[in-house]
């Protein structure tokens, strides 16, 4: 990754950076660079700090979607902010490009989730089935484009790869998205942008909102 992470927010305590698609937001077996890597050297570069730089990991974003990540600065926000996500009280705004139109102009999908952590995928079970977790988010048709029908999606839970399931299990797979039943791919990337978060400072207590813009280009 040679091009500098987009800041989007910040101050003494947090940072959100526009996560581009294909980085992964943490380390993994691959051992390949991360969006925690990049902030790191950006904050060490900007500020003067030698030696390790505390980066706190909050919430995910899947390797290939774009968007909003927040990450906290101190340890203190870190648990706060863990603490808002944990209880479902940020809002979080995905723009999705899909491959077929929904059925209804707006709904609340509720599913049950069993994710197979051999495979790394997700698949719709029924609700007695063991270690099954509860989806639920709701969407919203925005209108069609030349690449697919744009929705917004807002979950109410945070489950893995839960838009991604939840859409493809109703014949929605994300454009880019073969895991989950798109007709074809788009390398490192689907089509699943965080546009928004909406939560409390951990610190001030004030509302903070942060965005970005979903530009879906089939080039790009």
């Amino acid at each position: 990754m040679t091009e500098p992470l987009t800041v989007l927010y910040e101050d003494n305590h947090l940072l959100a950076v526009n996560k581009p698609a294909g980085l992964l937001t943490m380390g993994d077996d691959t051992g390949d660079e991360t969006v925690v890597d990049l902030v790191r050297n950006y904050l060490r570069e900007k500020y003067n700090k030698p030696g390790n730089v505390y980066v706190g990991v909050v919430h995910r974003l899947d390797r290939p979607v774009s968007g909003v990540l927040l990450l906290a600065r101190t340890s203190k926000a870190a648990g706060r902010l863990s603490n808002q996500f944990r209880a479902g009280t940020v809002q979080k705004t995905y723009h999705a490009i899909v491959e077929k139109a929904p059925d209804d102009p707006e709904a609340t999908l509720t599913d049950w989730l069993l994710k197979d952590s051999a495979t790394n995928t997700v698949r719709c079970v029924t609700s007695k089935t063991d270690r099954a977790k509860k989806a639920v988010l709701d969407y919203r048709l925005l209108g069609n484009e030349e690449s697919g029908t744009r929705l917004e999606i807002r979950p109410k839970t945070g489950r893995s790869h839960q838009i991604r399931v939840q859409l493809s299990s109703r014949e929605m797979p994300i454009v880019g998205d073969v895991k989950y039943g798109a007709s074809r791919g788009l390398g490192h990337r689907i089509l699943l942008h965080a546009v928004a978060l909406d939560l409390e400072h951990p610190v001030r207590k004030e509302p903070l909102r942060v965005e970005c813009a979903a530009e879906f280009d089939l080039c790009g």
